[in-house]
């Protein structure tokens, strides 16, 4: 994870990446590069194109738990520029794993946290709980790192996914 994704310091901590992108081409010629581009054998990736949505993904042969996602999206702005946006990160179920896996703890730290406070006042046991309470923030914190190291195993195919976006745009 040496380069940053399109050159922003910042993208190389985040878990994804975001990039904007002015094009002095019209939106329907973009789209067309990435149809011609995503019906072109040569390249491995897989895509489907929704309205002005783009979702480009690993070939199925290089895809993993791990792989990114490239979603692209094609506007205009007020200056009747066209912006090319993208976000590179997990799949949506990886994702939505993830989001699941946090909230779960968060939650869990709060069941323990008043498990705590309830046995402490009545002057019960409540090592158990208070024990749980100082491990949900580790898990939390290890979650982020397991994020982290996803990221750092999925990182070579955010660059391709990001190469072939330059490159479908500069043709």
């Amino acid at each position: 994870m040496n380069k940053p994704i399109h050159n922003i310091q910042i993208n190389k901590v985040l878990l994804k990446p975001r990039f904007k992108i002015e094009v002095n081409e019209s939106e329907e010629d973009i789209l067309n590069k990435f149809k011609d581009a995503l019906g072109n054998k040569d390249y491995k990736h897989r895509g489907k194109i929704i309205n002005h949505h783009i979702v480009i993904d690993m070939s199925d042969k290089e895809d993993h738990f791990w792989s990114p996602q490239l979603h692209v999206e094609i506007e205009k702005d007020e200056n009747k520029k066209t912006i090319v946006k993208g976000v590179l990160g997990p799949k949506p179920q990886v994702w939505t794993f993830f989001i699941f896996l946090h909230f779960a703890v968060f939650v869990a730290f709060f069941v323990f946290l008043v498990i705590f406070y309830t046995n402490w006042s009545l002057k019960q046991d409540y090592y158990f709980a208070m024990i749980m309470c100082i491990i949900m923030p580790i898990v939390w914190v290890a979650l982020y790192f397991i994020g982290q190291l996803g990221k750092k195993f999925g990182y070579n195919q955010m660059v391709e996914l990001h190469e072939f976006l330059i490159r479908t745009l500069e043709k």
